[in-house]
């Protein structure tokens, strides 16, 4: 579904990534770990056409969509939650998961899946009234991601959603994306819980100093010598 191929990214004159090449499958749940300031952040937003590669390709469904813009890409089917959410938190929960739902025009179909995210994300239901900004922060990155899923996305890019979480929120926020897979949602996660993350992933690519060092099934992953030194204390 998803062929970055070479991608080199910039932030003006300074490059963050090297040569990244990876690929996700339909149907799959991916992780991309590996350290804060490793790139994994600019490789999402490069990606969902927020940066511009300097070099590379990225390819979605076969059609090139390396320097299209942010929301053309969203129209051809990802759909990026970003570590920041962007929520309207003086708007309902409910308003904010309509506005996900803007480049779908078919009101019939915005409510059915308005409705197939209230299953999914039962607490959103309970709160759908009730402003954005006065929930918590494990409600906050259940309704980014619910939002995420109101353009009926085939991909979802899913950037660092347990930072700042106690531990059961995480939990609940796992369990949620895993929830989306078996639903037919392929997943792309950055993640910094990589004990948590190769738990429920079904491949992972480990990003350093803005290059794929290591890739492979995430069994694997976790049991891979430096990956158990450098990321889980082992």
């Amino acid at each position: 579904m998803l062929k970055v191929s070479h991608l080199d990214a910039s932030y003006g004159f300074l490059q963050i990534l090297w040569d990244v090449t990876l690929e996700v499958g339909d149907g799959e749940f991916v992780a991309l770990i590996g350290p804060n300031g490793a790139g994994k952040s600019t490789t999402m937003r490069t990606i969902a056409g927020l940066l511009k590669p300097s070099a590379g390709q990225i390819e979605f469904n076969g059609a090139a969509i390396g320097g299209v813009p942010a929301h053309e890409v969203t129209r051809k089917g990802i759909s990026y939650v970003s570590e920041s959410l962007n929520l309207f938190t003086g708007m309902s929960v409910r308003d904010n998961l309509l506005l996900g739902a803007y480049i779908v025009p078919d009101k019939r179909k915005q409510l059915e899946t308005l409705d197939f995210v209230f299953s999914l994300f039962p607490r959103l239901a309970e709160r759908q009234n009730q402003l954005s900004g006065t929930m918590s922060g494990g409600e906050r990155k259940m309704l980014a991601i619910a939002r995420g899923m109101m353009s009926n996305p085939t991909l979802m890019l899913v950037d660092e959603p347990s930072l700042g979480l106690a531990p059961h929120l995480v939990a609940d926020v796992f369990n949620s994306l895993r929830k989306l897979q078996e639903r037919g949602v392929t997943i792309l996660l950055v993640e910094q819980r990589v004990n948590a993350t190769l738990a429920i992933t079904d491949r992972a690519y480990v990003l350093e100093h803005g290059r794929i060092t290591l890739d492979g099934p995430s069994r694997d992953l976790k049991n891979n010598e430096h990956v158990r030194k450098a990321y889980m204390g082992i």
